[in-house]
Parts: C-alpha cells; sequence; structure tokens
C-alpha cells in the first residue's frame, strides 16, 4: 500500500481560531459606463461585513 500524504500542518491553536473570525467577500459591482459587472473581493473580519458591502460601490 502506498503512503498517505501528510499535507494537513499542526498549527497553533490560538492562530488556527483567529482565522475562523475572517471570510472572504464577493459583492459583484456594475459599471456606469459600460455596464458590464466586476467583482470587488476581500478578506474581511466577520463583524465588518456588513460595513464592507454597504461602503463598496
Amino acid at each position: 500500500m502506498a503512503k498517505a500524504a501528510k499535507t494537513a500542518i499542526k498549527k497553533d491553536l490560538k492562530q488556527s481560531a483567529e482565522a475562523k473570525n475572517y471570510s472572504k467577500v464577493i459583492k459583484a459591482v456594475r459599471s456606469a459606463k459600460t455596464g458590464a459587472y466586476t467583482f470587488k473581493e476581500a478578506i474581511v473580519h466577520k463583524d465588518k461585513v456588513k460595513d464592507f458591502l454597504a461602503a463598496t460601490k
């Protein structure tokens, strides 16, 4: 039998717990000039998601 690949890297538990508080946010924004959609994306803290969506135009 083949050996299993060891892809999981052990990390600090505090650091991995902090990473769970962030989300990737993607918003479709329509261009006034061409009418085509572009996408604005960012990784923000979960408490700031609504602020990002409201501010991005």
